[in-house]
């Protein structure tokens, strides 16, 4: 048997993004969003209200980068997302992360975070939602597997559970993509 609950905003799994940007004045910020993801091969999409400091930043700079909050430093990301940069305008040091200049965009990649995805600003759509183009991916070597890519259950990602308000640590293999399906073929 199955419940109905209506229409929700429950997806699985959400994962747990800190946005980071520098402002006008070139101080570096960042925010945690839960409501992102893939727009295409080398796209992703933000849906972050016009209120947010990171949105202002990003319309004046076209750039933002994307960081997967972790297991380590899910305290650090909790926080990023409690406090407004309206309130709080060093939230990046208060939280106890750096900021490091990223090579490819105008925006600041979060040292402390393994995996990070530099962006140039590509739109805003129709109901405000951010496109950025992904130039540049960068991993920390603490992270990567012996091919030289990264590997999830190092990175040790965190979800978010919408429902209960909790996170989640993800990197537990239970299959290979593209192959354990084939003998249903």
């Amino acid at each position: 048997m199955r419940k109905d609950f209506g229409s929700k905003p429950w997806f699985y799994p959400m994962p747990v993004l800190v946005i980071g940007t520098y402002g006008a004045d070139g101080k570096p910020d960042a925010m945690t969003a839960a409501w992102g993801g893939l727009y295409g091969a080398d796209m992703v999409e933000l849906c972050l209200s016009a209120g947010h400091k990171t949105y202002g930043n990003i319309k004046e700079r076209g750039a933002f980068t994307v960081s997967f909050a972790d297991r380590a430093h899910l305290r650090e990301a909790d926080y990023l997302g409690l406090v407004s940069a309206h309130d709080e305008p060093d939230k990046l040091g208060k939280a106890g992360l750096t900021a490091v200049k990223s090579a490819f965009v105008d925006a600041p990649v979060i040292a402390e975070l393994p995996v990070a995805l530099e962006c140039e600003l590509a739109k805003f759509t129709d109901d405000g939602n951010v496109i950025g183009r992904v130039v540049n991916v960068s991993a920390d070597e603490s992270v990567l597997a012996p091919d030289g890519k990264p590997e999830m259950g190092k990175i040790a990602p965190i979800s978010y559970d919408g429902v209960r308000n909790e996170y989640f640590v993800m990197g537990e293999k239970v299959g290979s993509a593209f192959h354990d399906g084939a003998g249903l073929k």
